[in-house]
């Protein structure tokens, strides 16, 4: 079953803990919270004292994307704070592997990031240490960006190599997914889908919620 992850990065920032609770009673799966620092990307965004606060009226697991550098010093904080999963980028640490035991070890889903211009093959030898891998078809720091619809090479390459090991991992798809892409992930093998302005945009998020994910399953079962 496909599930849906809107992130935050798109909701009204003076209204955020109201635009979380609303995701929450409008059927979203997970919140994604992207955690940027202005150094990893050239954005900031918020960080672990917002997700806290956070914790007053999120009612779903948390999906955290560092990108950040030294995630190996910060994931383990998101992980402490309730964070159901984690991911981070291989050019920001030092010991991913190491860093990905210490996060399943806590309780936490451990997930390795992919950027557009990154090739997906290096973290094949890897793959059985992390629960999801989480593809960028934007490039990472700003949201609204337009689909990059050739990055699910990437996405049918990783489903291919989990598939063939037999493997549970989980592929997450970030950045220009909607209603009108939602089909398109999936079909590629994606099983969680992240949608930022397309949920937070719409007229009604709910409605949004519920198409990206229908839209999702109508592929799956094609």
């Amino acid at each position: 079953m496909a599930k849906v992850a809107p992130s935050i990065l798109s909701a009204d920032f003076s209204k955020l803990g109201a635009d979380v609770q609303e995701i929450c009673e409008f059927g979203a799966d997970y919140i994604h919270v992207d955690v940027m620092d202005g150094a990893f990307v050239p954005n900031i965004s918020f960080g672990a004292g917002v997700m806290k606060s956070l914790n007053n009226v999120a009612t779903i697991p948390y999906d955290v994307h560092l990108m950040i550098e030294d995630p190996d010093r910060w994931a383990p904080e998101y992980a402490k704070l309730g964070a159901a999963s984690v991911s981070f980028h291989m050019g920001a640490t030092h010991a991913p592997v190491r860093l990905a035991r210490q996060l399943r070890d806590m309780g936490c889903k451990a997930c390795f990031a992919v950027r557009p211009a990154e090739p997906v093959e290096p973290i094949f030898d890897i793959l059985d240490e992390f629960d999801m891998v989480l593809i960028m078809t934007v490039e990472p720091g700003f949201g609204g960006q337009k689909f990059l619809d050739n990055q699910m090479v990437k996405v049918r390459r990783l489903r291919d190599e989990i598939t063939r090991r037999g493997l549970k991992t989980k592929i997450q798809v970030d950045g220009g997914v909607s209603p009108k892409t939602a089909h398109i992930v999936a079909e590629a093998g994606a099983d969680v889908l992240v949608a930022g302005s397309a949920v937070y945009g719409a007229e009604n998020p709910a409605e949004a919620i519920d198409s990206i994910r229908e839209k999702a399953e109508a592929a799956f079962k094609a």
